[in-house]
């Protein structure tokens, strides 16, 4: 007996779900980045800034951080006049902000396509998808680990989107490969399906040497050494410690003049205090002691203030998201960014729950808005974000496009251009009349509102009759059309050739390992 909630293929339904997906695949329409037209939302005064500047300082001067198991860089933070006991940094009140000094206050990440070359700071919003999720999820298999097809499909996804202007950087973990050599066949999934730019990998010094090289094949060595081409992600290991992989990865970064994203990875509760001003002291502290060692290793290579901070459930533990404190710690950070002059990572489409529901959409939209109001310049995990980080979804990734597209049109702000102003329609329509017919509405009805590409507005007799569907289901044949209509951007084929043979032959130089 056929399922009754389940309507048949009919050729109706196929064009509309074409419909759809052209309009969330016109890759060629994207912008390579937003240009912000509202001003940020502020939450702390004058007053409130200095006070938690004062105690980032503070704590940076009599508590200290840890630089564990990395003599380098407390040599350099020796030399200039830090405190040093065993790891423990100590540093003269004022230095490490003077340090930060030299990081500029925007750059440019460049891109295989030159079109799609992002700006990181000032004005400029630029969504990166999801990171680091050792589980993928969609509503045909269910929970299950990521493997390379699955991260090649993620990386052809945001490449198709529209809205999205960074290909990333581990968009899942391909638990297939072995660890040691993973970090090649990601890399290259971002340069073979994407144009667009994309992280490198920060899991060893050498893995990070590896992305560096690999850009040296596909851009040029000199145009590596004189422009940015990878923008990467180094977490301190809360509370006040960076270790010896992050600092790693910071060093070979910092050295080709490489960005990275120094960011303090916080649950409120855990592994920094309950209040919002005191982790916004130790956001601050752990931010400005990443970042003086990236100058001190080059001074002007680029950097980025970040910070990801969620709260905790002071009941079970659990971390959970788009909570009002954390939205304040959004908008207090992004503050202190630009106190510094430091281009500014937060947020993204985060939530805690295990399938794209309600639940998934009201935590990633309370996360998605504050990122957006706050001014933040880079914005990691914009889309696939599930159960907490640890999955990435197929579904999630198209149903979080759909909002990323709204925040394009949010971040424009009020048009007050002749058109925008609208007064030629008034003319046209008498009181008591409507606007539907008039010659101003027939001229800007394509444009006039943003379209989602998965939400239904049909009536609920015409949702019935085909087939009852939920936004998950239609994103789940969203994502399958895209994938199925997917062309890879073209590569030079020597180029291609070239980095391929240098993949093979790190691989081949190490046997398989598991950490």
């Amino acid at each position: 007996m056929s399922d009754p909630t389940v309507a048949p293929a009919r050729e109706p339904r196929r064009g509309r779900e074409a419909r759809r997906s052209a309009r969330a695949r016109a890759s060629a329409l994207s912008v390579p980045y937003i240009a912000r037209k509202i001003p940020p939302t502020e939450v702390l005064s004058a007053e409130g800034l200095e006070i938690i500047e004062r105690n980032a300082d503070t704590l940076l001067q009599e508590i200290g951080i840890e630089f564990r198991d990395f003599p380098r860089a407390l040599d350099l933070f020796r030399a200039e006049g830090c405190d040093i006991k065993e790891n423990r940094v100590r540093f003269p009140r004022g230095l490490a902000r003077r340090l930060c000094a030299t990081a500029p206050s925007q750059y440019v990440q460049h891109a295989r396509n030159p079109e799609r070359n992002v700006v990181i700071g000032g004005d400029a919003m630029v969504f990166a998808p999801n990171y680091g999720s050792p589980f993928v999820h969609d509503l045909d298999r269910g929970r299950r680990y990521g493997t390379l097809e699955d991260f090649q499909n993620f990386v052809k996804l945001a490449y198709l989107s529209p809205y999205i202007h960074h290909s990333g950087g581990t968009l899942c973990e391909p638990v297939d490969l072995p660890v040691n050599k993973r970090h090649l066949e990601m890399v290259y999934a971002h340069v073979k399906y994407s144009d667009k730019p994309f992280m490198g990998s920060v899991t060893k010094p050498e893995r990070a040497e590896d992305s560096v090289r690999i850009c040296e094949l596909l851009f040029g060595e000199a145009f590596v050494q004189e422009h940015t081409v990878l923008t990467s992600l180094v977490n301190a290991n809360s509370p006040l410690v960076w270790d010896s992989t992050m600092l790693g990865a910071a060093e070979a970064y910092a050295r080709a003049n490489q960005a990275c994203v120094v960011t303090p990875f916080i649950l409120a509760g855990a592994m920094s205090p309950v209040t919002v001003a005191g982790t916004l002291t130790q956001v601050l502290a752990e931010v400005m002691a990443g970042a003086a060692f990236c100058q001190l290793v080059r001074p002007g290579a680029p950097v980025v203030f970040g910070t990801f901070v969620s709260t905790l459930s002071m009941q079970s533990g659990a971390p959970t998201f788009g909570t009002p404190e954390a939205s304040l710690a959004i908008f207090g950070a992004a503050q202190l960014a630009r106190r510094m002059n430091l281009p500014f990572r937060t947020g993204g489409s985060l939530c805690a729950s295990k399938i794209p529901d309600a639940q998934a959409a009201y935590e990633s939209a309370q996360t998605l808005l504050p990122t957006v109001l706050a001014g933040t310049n880079f914005v990691l995990h914009a889309a696939g974000w599930l159960e907490g980080g640890l999955a990435a979804s197929y579904e999630k990734f198209v149903l979080d496009f759909d909002q990323l597209g709204a925040m394009h049109v949010l971040a424009k702000g009020v048009d007050l251009s002749d058109n925008g102003q609208g007064m030629e329609a008034f003319h046209q329509v008498e009181p008591g009349g409507h606007f539907l017919g008039c010659a101003h509405t027939q001229s800007n009805f394509e444009t006039a509102f943003y379209r989602s590409t998965v939400a239904d507005n049909n009536s609920v007799e015409q949702w019935q009759e085909e087939g009852s569907k939920d936004a998950a289901t239609r994103a789940n044949a969203l994502w399958k059309t895209m994938l199925r209509d997917y062309e890879s951007p073209p590569l030079d084929p020597a180029t291609d050739e070239a980095i391929r043979a240098f993949i093979d032959a790190r691989k081949a130089s190490m046997p398989d390992a598991a950490y």
